[in-house]
């Protein structure tokens, strides 16, 4: 019998542990030729998150807990869990319920058709602000505008993917994760599966703007040298204008064009200007070079406290 894996990832959701297993466990109950097995990841919360999905793994020997040191990062949460899985199947869904596990029946029918990789792509976001989703389309369209990789729009983390693909992604060795992007960069037969997103279930987001940030600079640093290569043709074009205002003042000069006080405009437009160029290209660089910086390190993405129903790491 094929087995269905969930991963779901939680950092302070002590008011969301209870409703996501009870949805996400009817689903499973339901689907009759399938085993199963729930992952339960508490991303450091110090809130009462592991004290219950603690009580809910002594009840239910098919969930399964891990539960971090300290907070990591949901990308490094869904990782954690990707290692443990033991399915053929494997969903990731986040436990704010925004996206329906009442929606894995129809994802499993597409992959026993035969996709690999069907990702859930929202038709609608309820219940998130203007800011929000335009801060997510341009960064989608900025990511794909400098990605060799095509990363679909408007989707996240939820998806479906088989065993192969994840024993795939868990051969990856680099620590600072853009999954959604990686799934895409490994290729096999994706499919896109839409749907309605719905507001969450109880609690507040955990990914407020400092988060977001992080997560589009992975993103972009992971998928494209495109920004670092800006930094020359940053170059090119200060050096043109630079030669522009040469010219200007030359011509100036020459024919008495203008006065003192708008030499010294000139001259501190140009100055202002490069030294833009250059702090804005040392950033650049400073990104790229301190993704190097980590990786060297070889520290672990991740440190586990506790495991529970795993074996061997109980």
């Amino acid at each position: 019998m094929k087995k269905v894996s969930l991963v779901i990832p939680m950092y302070y959701e002590e008011k969301v542990a209870e409703e996501c297993y009870k949805r996400t466990k009817k689903v499973l109950e339901d689907l009759k030729d399938y085993e199963h097995e729930i992952i339960f990841i508490n991303d450091g919360s110090k809130d009462k998150t592991l004290e219950i999905l603690e009580g809910i793994a002594k009840k239910d020997e098919n969930v399964k807990v891990i539960s971090f040191s300290r907070n990591f990062g949901h990308q490094a949460a869904v990782t954690a869990g990707l290692k443990e899985v033991t399915g053929d199947a494997i969903v990731i869904i986040d436990a704010d319920l925004q996206d329906p596990p009442e929606l894995i029946p129809d994802m499993l029918k597409l992959w026993e058709e035969g996709n690999e990789v069907i990702y859930g792509k929202r038709k609608t976001r309820s219940g998130e602000s203007v800011f929000k989703l335009m801060t997510a389309k341009m960064f989608y369209n900025t990511l794909n505008a400098l990605s060799d990789v095509d990363i679909p729009k408007d989707t996240g983390d939820f998806r479906l993917v088989d065993r192969k693909v994840v024993d795939s992604m868990n051969n990856l060795p680099e620590h600072n994760k853009f999954l959604r992007g990686l799934w895409s960069w490994l290729g096999y037969k994706q499919y896109a599966f839409e749907y309605e997103r719905k507001e969450r279930f109880a609690g507040e987001t955990k990914y407020p703007l400092k988060k977001m940030l992080k997560l589009a600079s992975d993103g972009i640093i992971s998928f494209s040298s495109k920004p670092i290569k800006l930094v020359g043709l940053l170059g090119i074009i200060s050096i043109a204008i630079s030669f522009i205002i040469l010219i200007y003042a030359l011509v100036s000069y020459i024919f008495k064009l203008n006065q003192l006080s708008a030499g010294w405009t000139s001259l501190m437009v140009a100055i202002t200007f490069f030294a833009g160029v250059q702090l804005l290209s040392l950033w650049i660089m400073s990104e790229y070079i301190g993704r190097i910086y980590d990786e060297t390190k070889g520290r672990p993405q991740y440190i586990v406290d506790k495991k529970i129903n795993i074996e061997n790491n109980q």
